[in-house]
């Protein structure tokens, strides 16, 4: 990769939010904002590596993302006063007040997720404008079509301009209505870090991930006493602190019960284990971040796979099904039902999801899995081979295909 490249990809990274939040704040519009900054994203990808990367990325891509988006607002309004509130949005006017959060791309995220729409809705639409995911990736994440998810996204849009909703910052007494909607958001970013669902990028994405915690520890800030943020940070930072033993040298992921626990990173699993503790201690029934923050901790607790409290881990789960009874908490929860009271008890409650889960590639990672406990070769390798032409990680795939190739 150029240095141009990486200049723009770590623009993009680092950059994208706080351009959109630039110009959505200017011009009041969520489309023109994302249009703009995607033109000028685009010039810099055809600029920078013929003139060279400009000494302020961040400044030449707003500026460029500006006059983008005054040339389009020319072009779509009347000629006469249009075209003078167009002139007039060259001037160097104040920003209006940053309201109760001060970095940029997690107050987009508390913009976005406005209370008008839809929880999913609120969801998807910030991952498209604020968290970077692309249509596919986001689709992905919930287990939809690319169209359905497309469609879903240009509802939204249309919606929050036909009902006018201002895309304003919010206040201090905004924000709690809002936070849960942002922490999903969060977490949906972190799980693309955490295991990517494409094949176009690096297995593990660690600036998703390294975001995701970082805003999920100035939310903490802004709303110290909700405890599923507390129990969210938990969860990410007991998760991240495995990343370097979860792929392989060969680029193969290394599963949980085979990775090497001494590369674990072990400060961010005593500060994850500490944030448990304080929730355990405040006597609250746990939301589902804190549960799940709870079943990683008894992962990252045991130096040995085999010391697992699995016992102890399949109780969490049925407290957390309790609250989330998706299918995938179902899944996950036969995952561990199959290390307390074996395989064959495990594939029941597993084939009971194929209607739910016949297109996600994990259902069918796990039925092979369970299969191939059972000495059931020839069906675990149908599996394995659903599961290989659903899966997009590349590192996941080369896994899934050396387990396959191993059968008998």
């Amino acid at each position: 990769m150029s240095d141009a490249e990486e200049a723009i990809t770590r623009a993009h990274h680092e950059e994208w939010a706080r351009v959109v939040a630039t110009l959505t704040r200017r011009f009041g519009d969520l489309d023109i904002a994302e249009e703009a900054a995607g033109e000028a994203f685009a010039i810099a990808v055809e600029r920078w590596p013929a003139d060279g990367v400009p000494p302020n990325p961040g400044g030449w891509l707003t500026t460029t993302a500006n006059r983008k988006a005054i040339d389009r607002l020319r072009r779509e309004t009347k000629r006469d006063d249009r075209h003078k509130e167009a002139q007039m949005l060259y001037d160097d006017n104040p920003p209006e007040p940053l309201g109760a959060i001060d970095d940029d791309r997690l107050r987009l995220i508390f913009t976005c997720c406005h209370p008008a729409l839809a929880m999913e809705t609120r969801v998807a639409l910030t991952l498209r404008m604020v968290g970077g995911l692309t249509v596919p990736e986001i689709a992905r994440a919930f287990l939809v079509q690319e169209t359905a998810m497309s469609q879903r996204i240009t509802r939204a849009k249309a919606k929050i301009k036909a009902a006018r909703i201002p895309y304003r910052v919010p206040s201090a007494e905004d924000l709690p209505g809002r936070v849960s909607g942002v922490l999903a958001v969060l977490f949906l970013v972190f799980n693309e870090g955490y295991l990517a669902t494409g094949p176009d990028t690096d297995p593990v994405r660690h600036e998703l991930t390294a975001e995701a915690i970082r805003l999920t520890r100035l939310i903490r800030a802004l709303v110290p006493g909700n405890g599923e943020v507390a129990g969210l940070l938990a969860l990410m930072l007991l998760t991240e602190a495995r990343r370097p033993a979860r792929v392989s040298a060969t680029g193969e992921l290394v599963t949980l019960g085979e990775q090497d626990r001494g590369a674990w990173d072990a400060a961010m699993i005593a500060e994850g284990h500490r944030l448990v503790r304080e929730r355990l201690a405040a006597g609250v029934a746990p939301g589902r971040y804190q549960i799940l923050a709870a079943i990683n901790a008894v992962h990252t607790f045991a130096h040995d796979v085999r010391d697992t409290d699995w016992s102890q881990i399949v109780a969490l789960y049925n407290q957390l099904v309790r609250l989330d009874s998706s299918a995938i908490v179902a899944l996950n929860r036969a995952i561990a039902v199959a290390e307390l009271d074996g395989a064959e008890v495990a594939l029941a409650a597993v084939d009971r999801l194929e209607d739910r889960l016949a297109g996600y590639h994990a259902y069918h990672a796990t039925r092979a899995d369970l299969l191939r406990r059972l000495g059931r070769s020839q069906d675990s390798r149908t599996a394995y081979d659903k599961a290989i032409e659903l899966a997009g990680n590349t590192a996941e795939t080369a896994h899934l295909t050396r387990r396959r190739d191993q059968l008998a």
